[in-house]
């Protein structure tokens, strides 16, 4: 089991979330807009593959899903807002699917690192059930290994805005976060 404290800098203690909601790109550039979000890795987890690489999950045959860990400061930004923001950006009653994204790789899914977490993500979860018309696939389940994703990945809307997957995807994504919580936008 992953320990919540990631790290101590003048007294500040970091704590460390993992969320899975489609492609990674989508998710990891609306929680780096985030107030409160120190880091963000693109990444994989939930599968059997060692060190997967990106042409592995993308096969789906390795397990893992396309993941965000994200490092935040909890005196500036709760894990329920963080959980907000997730079942805001993607559609947590699609089994396996995400727009045109297609596979277990994009299935919704919450990786919790401690037992505070679980019962938090499970209780957001059944208050947002009500906002959607189907019922929530997205799975909570217990984060047993990260991988970080390849150097490309990372930053990836940041350094590409003008790729079509960007502009057409992630960049709509961004833009209806930043209009629907002003007071969590960096």
């Amino acid at each position: 089991m992953c320990h919540i404290l990631y790290a101590q800098e003048n007294s500040v203690v970091y704590e460390k979330a993992t969320f899975g909601g489609g492609c990674f790109w989508c998710l990891e550039a609306v929680f780096e807009e985030t107030r409160g979000v120190v880091d963000v890795i693109s990444g994989y987890a939930g599968g059997q593959t060692s060190s997967p690489t990106y042409e592995q999950v993308c096969s789906g045959n390795t397990g893992h899903a396309e993941v965000v860990q994200i490092t935040f400061d909890p005196k500036l930004i709760s894990y329920e807002a963080l959980l907000k923001i997730f079942w805001l950006i993607h559609d947590p009653t699609t089994l396996n699917r995400q727009g045109n994204d297609v596979g277990t790789q994009y299935r919704s899914v919450i990786f919790y690192h401690n037992e505070t977490q679980k019962t938090q993500a499970e209780a957001s979860m059944k208050a947002f059930a009500s906002k959607f018309t189907k019922p929530i696939v997205t799975e909570i389940k217990p984060l047993e290994v990260f991988y970080k994703a390849e150097a490309y990945h990372q930053n990836y809307f940041k350094n590409n805005p003008n790729q079509g997957y960007c502009m057409f995807v992630v960049s709509p994504k961004v833009e209806h976060f930043k209009h629907e919580y002003k007071d969590l936008v960096k």
